[in-house]
């Protein structure tokens, strides 16, 4: 607007804009940006009613008024998102329209930009080669704002960063931003401002518009993965412990430690609560504080796999043991297979405070209590007994009391799997 304007009103008269007039209007226009104001300049022209508009014609000649500035606040929850994006190693880049210095202050005030922080114009945009662009956004510790931007450039940055190998989040509202919202890897439209051809071209929509729900949209996706692991985990080394012990009472020419009722009433009655409770378990602390997976890490690796494995012969070991024990001071199989069978659900049950963390104790004050999983392991442990005790379940499950002696060895035998991953 400046660059049209030949004359200015100051003090309310009118005087030529010279030179000097604008480099201290430029210098205010500066100083406001700083101030994190979207600043306009204002000017008319005067010209007769007689005359017939004309853009060309009349665009020219201002007479400059004076400049207004407009904030845009960021929300008092946003500073905080980004403390979390960053601990959780997640980068974020402010591509906008707006004049450099306004959104450098944004970014400040919401702890995203420091005093180092480079501003890349679309001007200068257009001066980098790819290989710059690469080496630029390769950096990960450096703090980038790219502003007075074009929509092919925001298109420009997701495309680099694929290449990269990162996994790119766009978010838009306009009518511009669909080209990079479609080329993301999940683009997120904002319900409220977005406009309806943004949405369309977005995987996802905001419905309060704000960045800080985008952070805890990836920290419950963290959360479902993690609970995942965490059931795959319970479910696979309680399962190899029954079949070790089954293979290995066959290896030893024993009598079957378990027969195929009780197997299901393992399978169906006792385990499948737990692990319902493991997938809904709470976020485990620190979430947040571990950089993103690997897109291409498989559930299944040698780690997790060597880990189930470890377990899983523990309690296979262990019921083999009490039932082999048994067997031999009672002489009575149905006594031995009771205990076979109470002692794997006891172990199972255990070992599901085992499959809430692969690196915390689960005596840590910081592993927040899980009350369905209490409460499952309760019913679990209810059903056993009334399994075990009530005469019509015993002729049903071919199973047999036993005595107070009994039941506190098949509980104190149920901590081995604890101790050992401990």
């Amino acid at each position: 607007v400046i660059e049209k304007c030949t004359h200015a009103i100051i003090n309310g008269k009118k005087e030529k804009l010279d030179a000097q007039k604008k480099k201290t209007i430029l210098k205010q226009n500066e100083k406001m940006a700083n101030k994190a104001l979207r600043v306009l300049a204002l000017a008319y022209k005067e010209t007769s009613a007689s005359e017939n508009y004309d853009k060309t014609k009349e665009e020219k000649d201002l007479i400059f008024i004076g400049l207004t500035g407009m904030i845009d606040p960021p929300r008092p929850e946003v500073k905080e998102a980004i403390r979390k994006s960053k601990e959780a190693g997640i980068r974020t880049y402010v591509v906008t329209g707006d004049h450099g210095l306004t959104a450098l202050a944004i970014a400040k005030e919401i702890g995203l930009a420091t005093k180092d922080t480079q501003i890349i114009t679309g001007d200068e945009f257009e001066k980098l080669k790819a290989s710059q662009l690469k080496k630029i956004l390769g950096d990960k510790t450096k703090s980038i704002i790219f502003a007075r931007t074009k929509p092919e450039h925001k298109l420009k940055i997701v495309d680099t960063l694929k290449k990269l190998g990162e996994i790119v989040a766009v978010t838009g509202d306009g009518v511009n931003d669909a080209p990079a919202l479609k080329r993301a890897d999940i683009g997120i439209a904002m319900g409220i401002a977005g406009t309806d051809v943004s949405r369309e071209a977005a995987n996802m929509v905001l419905a309060d518009d704000s960045f800080s729900t985008i952070i805890i949209a990836i920290e419950e996706g963290r959360k479902i993965y993690t609970n995942l692991k965490k059931f795959v985990f319970y479910i696979f080394s309680c399962n190899i412990g029954e079949l070790l012990t089954v293979f290995t009472g066959i290896i030893l020419g024993l009598p079957a430690p378990l027969t195929a009722v009780l197997i299901l009433a393992v399978d169906l009655g006792t385990d499948v609560l737990p692990a319902i409770a493991l997938g809904i378990d709470t976020e485990e602390k620190g979430i947040m504080q571990a950089s993103p997976r690997n897109q291409k890490e498989k559930i299944m690796n040698k780690e997790f796999v060597a880990r189930f494995m470890f377990l899983g012969t523990i309690i296979g070991a262990t019921v083999v043991s009490i039932f082999i024990w048994s067997l031999r001071t009672s002489g009575s199989y149905i006594k031995a297979s009771t205990m076979a069978f109470v002692i794997l659900v006891i172990i199972q049950m255990i070992n599901a405070f085992n499959a809430r963390s692969r690196t915390k104790s689960v005596f840590k004050p910081e592993m927040k209590p899980n009350n369905w999983l209490i409460g499952a392991i309760t019913i679990s442990v209810i059903l056993t007994v009334l399994f075990v005790e009530v005469p019509f379940l015993q002729n049903f499950l071919g199973t047999t009391s036993l005595d107070f002696k009994e039941w506190l060895i098949v509980a104190t035998g149920g901590f081995t799997v604890l101790v050992a991953e401990e």
